[in-house]
């Protein structure tokens, strides 16, 4: 799309479509997400994720109204060049003609509950009845005709149209709710770390407290810790349980909730906050009381810039792995509405019609002193998320690491008064400061996260990058002359 001529939200619109197609166990037209974009010096973060139906009722699926569709439109609207049936081609081409199944997909398919979601539908089974496998070609036919309806009928087939009639008839989902969803757009959350301005999703997502927790750590020190060591685990956990609480007591849907950002992001109260940073052991007590340890969290990320500086940041999903496991039309609906259940104070993340939860996804930018996208990030991972994020931010921003030696880095997350770290080099370490550590096995890697992320060097015009291979992941690098 780049090459065509289209702007880095063509490009992210189109990876998009096909990320739903090839990770149909992680985002797609049943789900929703959030855009961070950056555009001649302005921000805007896009909200398009489920909400609540007009009644007010979460089902038992837990599915909202989808908002990934009215993303994609309201985006290409604001900020793209290229026919919107374009965007589609790709997807609706790879849906028809089939794709290789990754690694991650095939775990995902060959996994118990994958089986029991994808075991009677045809297009996951192999001629012999048995689950496909890495390599093996997922043809998707039915896909393929829901794009191709809406490559034709518009954006709009989703909330009145064609597809509007099919999602009706799922509980939960109506049609005056689907023909009454809007995308809010709001000013990212935004706060100095380092030399630089740090944007990351506006509330209901956690990108505030993330900012804060960055500059938690930053204020006790952090830039003078060695990163492959207990004491640069020790700060990020000690101020991640600050920036966790910070998330549990005040966020919500700020159509409806006050949410304090401004003091979250305010670095000298976080300087105030770091001087006084409870020990391990109480710190690990904290994280105990506020609990919420996810076993399958579940997001896709992508990170563009092009030529023009035009960046986006961009987080979708279904919530779980295959989301509420309802498939309509070649694809499936979240269970994005079970946040109301698992985040946050009651007061602050009710359901009531119209309203998004607080939930986990935070795509995130590092912004120069000229307003220009230095590191674009984000990463799937659940409530791992925050700390994923904060730890490569940290590295990169303030301790001057690569993405490919960031990337790759050890990770970790404090979470119902456990450290549960990625890898064991430094599990005897950490708990000589007082944690009870958790050290994962192989097969839990992938709850880690796979960041997506790019670094750009003004002065040369360099675009970097470095792929996580902890699920689906790569990159792209392009020249500006073509």
């Amino acid at each position: 799309m780049l090459q065509r001529g289209g702007t880095a939200v063509d490009a992210a619109i189109a990876a998009a479509f096909a990320d739903a197609v090839m990770q149909p166990a992680s985002s797609g037209i049943g789900g929703g997400g959030v855009s961070i974009v950056v555009a001649d010096g302005e921000a805007s973060n896009y909200e398009y994720r489920e909400v609540v139906n007009q009644v007010g009722q979460i089902p038992e699926s837990g599915a909202g109204i989808p908002g990934f569709v009215a993303g994609m439109e309201r985006l290409h609207r604001d900020h793209g060049n290229l026919p919107w049936a374009d965007l589609l081609a790709p997807a609706i081409q790879i849906a028809d003609e089939g794709g290789p199944v990754s690694r991650y997909l095939a775990s995902s398919i060959n996994s118990p509950y994958g089986q029991a979601i994808t075991g009677s539908l045809p297009q996951f089974q192999r001629e012999d009845g048995t689950p496909l496998q890495e390599g093996d070609l997922l043809v998707q036919t039915d896909l393929a005709e829901t794009m191709s309806n809406l490559a034709e009928e518009g954006p709009e087939s989703v909330y009145t149209g064609t597809l509007a009639q099919i999602l009706s008839q799922t509980p939960g989902i109506d049609k005056e709710t689907l023909a009454a969803y809007q995308v809010d757009v709001f000013e990212p959350a935004a706060g100095p770390v380092g030399e630089y301005t740090m944007l990351s999703g506006a509330p209901a997502l956690p990108g505030a407290a993330i900012i804060q927790m960055v500059q938690i750590a930053e204020a006790s020190g952090i830039a003078d810790v060695e990163p492959e060591s207990p004491e640069f685990v020790d700060l990020l956990s000690r101020a991640w349980q600050v920036a966790d609480a910070s998330v549990q007591q005040h966020f919500g849907d700020p159509r409806f909730v006050d949410v304090p950002v401004e003091r979250l992001t305010d670095p000298q109260e976080n300087a105030q906050i770091a001087a006084t940073l409870p020990n391990a052991t109480e710190t690990t007590n904290r994280s105990a009381a506020l609990g919420g340890y996810e076993s399958a969290p579940n997001t896709t990320h992508i990170s563009v810039i092009d030529a023009d500086g035009v960046a986006v940041s961009m987080t979708n999903t279904i919530t779980n792995y295959w989301g509420s496991g309802q498939y309509v039309a070649g694809f499936f609906l979240n269970d994005q509405l079970e946040r109301f259940s698992d985040i946050g104070a009651a007061s602050t993340n009710l359901p009531e019609p119209g309203r998004r939860s607080v939930t986990w996804s935070s795509p995130t930018m590092l912004l120069d002193a000229q307003q220009r996208p230095v590191l674009v990030i984000g990463t799937p991972g659940g409530r791992q998320i925050p700390s994923t994020t904060a730890s490569v931010i940290t590295r990169w921003a303030l301790h001057g690491q690569p993405l490919k030696t960031a990337i790759p880095a050890g990770r970790f997350i404090l979470t119902d008064g456990e450290l549960r770290l990625e890898t064991p080099q430094l599990a005897d370490g950490t708990r000589a400061l007082g944690y009870d550590v958790v050290v994962a096995d192989e097969a839990s890697q992938a709850n880690y996260g796979s960041v997506q992320a790019l670094a750009i060097d003004w002065e040369t015009g360099g675009v970097s990058s470095f792929a996580d291979k902890r699920r689906s992941a790569g990159f792209v690098v392009g020249r500006a002359d073509g």
